[in-house]
């Protein structure tokens, strides 16, 4: 679990935007693309980066049906396939202009009568 500290060599060798609010699937992206040299599992992700290894479990498995890592039981890494990983960075940054710009989409705001109820 984060203990609300971190190592100072750590603060100072990162990135000025590196401690802004992440969600927790870019946060995992992120770990894994930085530790792109070892696989994980992901109990050992969800330590590091202080999240339930339930939740941290179920995004790999999103993000592996959409090719962004790589899974050999129990260990996960990231994927090896760059354009992919920069082309999803490219649309991720890219919906988040959109929303910032515009505003975050809600579904029930959208819906219509013609339209299914979600649940």
């Amino acid at each position: 679990m984060s203990s609300g500290t971190i190592d100072i060599d750590e603060f100072e060798n990162a990135d000025a935007d590196e401690f802004e609010d992440r969600n927790d699937t870019e946060r995992i992206v992120l770990f894994l693309d930085k530790n792109n040299d070892r696989a994980w599992k992901a109990a050992t992700i969800a330590e590091h980066l202080g999240l339930d290894t339930d939740a941290v479990s179920a995004i790999l498995s999103r993000l592996k049906e959409r090719g962004l890592v790589r899974h050999k039981r129990p260990y996960w890494a990231i994927t090896d396939d760059e354009e992919r990983l920069q082309s999803a960075y490219r649309l991720h940054r890219h919906y988040e202009t959109a929303d910032e710009q515009y505003g975050e989409e809600r579904l029930e705001e959208l819906q219509t009568d013609e339209m299914e109820e979600v649940q």
